[in-house]
């Protein structure tokens, strides 16, 4: 009867294994959902948040199924773009792309101010665009690729809930475009030119003098009602969810090949952690490739913990936030955000 009576025990323990599962989904969910909830409703502005853990499966959906403007972190499908030319051999890392006056704009980076004419190797410009966030060599490499392009890979990967992608000076003319039309005659230099004045009442002065217009005919009299403009037309903007599976593909090595996913790996922070926003968060001892974004009243942060061992155990987070102030408040909250990640999805955090 012993036997009879263990193999009965087992095939009951078996039974409840995927109620047991389902529960410690349920109590994760729950858990970080309350957690979630308490930092939006402490914080100014909306918050988006959208985690997964490859190991089982379990996802986290947090108004992650709306669009949100995703700043600078679109340079990680325009880096998949160029990477995936160079794995069909279309493209060489050590391809020299010669800078010209068009690919100048505002913003960081330092390509901006180095003479036309000057050229840079295809690995350099990566480099530059996912480290330094460098607005001009993102627009390098969107020319070199182009945007029809760009916008395929964008919609092969994460499907009907990514919209339009434009480059970096596009940006610029769509937000000055609400305040004139004229916004479109601007050259690449007097975009630059206008963006020394800060965000504000100064920078519409600029727009205004540059187009030499009077201020009644400004469509659009403050900043914050050209952005708003701009933010409506949804170019530039993804859902989380989307978001979240082109990393979920790319740490899975479905998106390039080895030797090309290393290299984004590299470009986006893998052997480093330091303590801006999401990492602020975390353990000290995990791995974690991410990009952020900053735009006016908009803050992105996107990144996949411990990627290696193609996602084997990783945790896709991706957040941003909206209506807030993106450079003195974004980044105490998404360093909450980090935490309450670490200690629901993270084993011993």
């Amino acid at each position: 009867m012993r036997p009879i009576a263990m193999l009965l025990q087992a095939l009951c323990l078996c039974a409840l294994l995927p109620t047991v599962e389902f529960a410690n989904a349920a109590d994760w969910d729950d858990a970080l959902r309350q957690e979630i909830e308490r930092i939006d409703r402490e914080s100014p502005g909306s918050l988006g948040v959208y985690v997964k853990r490859l190991a089982d499966g379990a996802s986290f959906n947090y108004n992650a199924d709306r669009l949100w403007y995703l700043s600078s972190t679109v340079k990680v499908p325009v880096a998949i773009t160029v990477l995936k030319q160079v794995d069909a051999g279309k493209l060489k890392l050590g391809d020299k792309l010669v800078l010209q006056e068009g690919d100048k704009v505002d913003g960081s980076g330092a390509l901006a101010w180095q003479q036309t004419g000057t050229s840079y190797p295809i690995d350099s410009l990566l480099k530059r665009m996912l480290r330094e966030s460098d607005n001009t060599a993102t627009n390098l490499l969107i020319r070199t690729v182009g945007l029809d392009n760009l916008n395929r890979t964008a919609s092969d990967i994460m499907g009907s809930d990514v919209r339009k992608l434009t480059d970096m000076a596009e940006v610029r003319y769509d937000v000055y475009e609400q305040m004139h039309p004229d916004a479109r005659k601007l050259s690449h230099l007097q975009l630059v030119q206008i963006a020394a004045a800060p965000l504000g009442p100064q920078r519409v002065e600029n727009v205004r003098r540059t187009l030499n217009l009077q201020k009644d005919q400004l469509q659009a009299k403050t900043i914050d009602e050209a952005y708003d403009r701009y933010y409506r037309t949804e170019v530039n903007s993804a859902t989380l969810e989307a978001y979240g599976k082109m990393l979920e593909q790319l740490v899975r090595g479905k998106l390039l090949s080895p030797q090309s996913t290393r290299v984004l790996f590299t470009d986006m922070s893998f052997d480093s952690l330091g303590d801006y926003r999401l990492q602020g968060g975390l353990p000290r001892n995990v791995k974690f490739i991410h990009k952020t974004g900053t735009q006016y009243k908009r803050a992105c942060h996107m990144g996949v913990i411990n990627p290696q061992d193609d996602g084997r155990h990783a945790v896709v987070v991706t957040t941003c936030a909206a209506d807030l102030d993106e450079n003195r408040e974004a980044g105490g909250i998404f360093q909450r955000v980090g935490r309450a990640v670490s200690k629901a999805a993270l084993p011993g955090s």
